[in-house]
């Protein structure tokens, strides 16, 4: 069992940046693929970025690549979105999701949600 919480968001004008973070904190916070999901207003949460727990290995929606990055710290068991050139369609609500799966687990549906963090993007 872990608990992510996200940091980070708030409001920005539309080609400026934003930089997210969320750390994952219980017994064993540790082996966990990390990543980002967001959810505008009447939209389904979409997939946004995800880094595995080990070997470097990113993944980023089509709409972000380019503009988002997703460095994560696990000596301190964090992911973070850094986000840039944001357009107004960014705007929505980002959630940290964790998994110790990949494919079935977190790019698919991952087992651990954070609270969610508001990003609003103003053109």
């Amino acid at each position: 069992q872990i608990q992510l919480v996200e940091s980070g968001g708030g409001s920005v004008q539309a080609g400026g940046s934003l930089r997210l973070w969320c750390a994952a904190s219980g017994r064993t916070p540790t082996n966990y693929h990390m990543g980002w999901f967001r959810q505008a207003p009447g939209k389904e949460r979409e997939f946004v970025a995800a880094h595995t727990w080990s070997g470097g290995l990113t993944f980023h929606a089509d709409s972000v690549k380019g503009r988002f990055t997703i460095p994560r710290d696990n000596a301190k068991n964090t992911v973070f979105l850094q986000m840039s050139s944001l357009k107004s369609e960014d705007t929505a609500v980002y959630y940290c999701a964790a998994d110790r799966a990949w494919n079935t687990g977190l790019l698919t549906k991952p087992h651990y949600w954070g609270q969610g963090t508001q990003v609003t993007v103003s053109s």
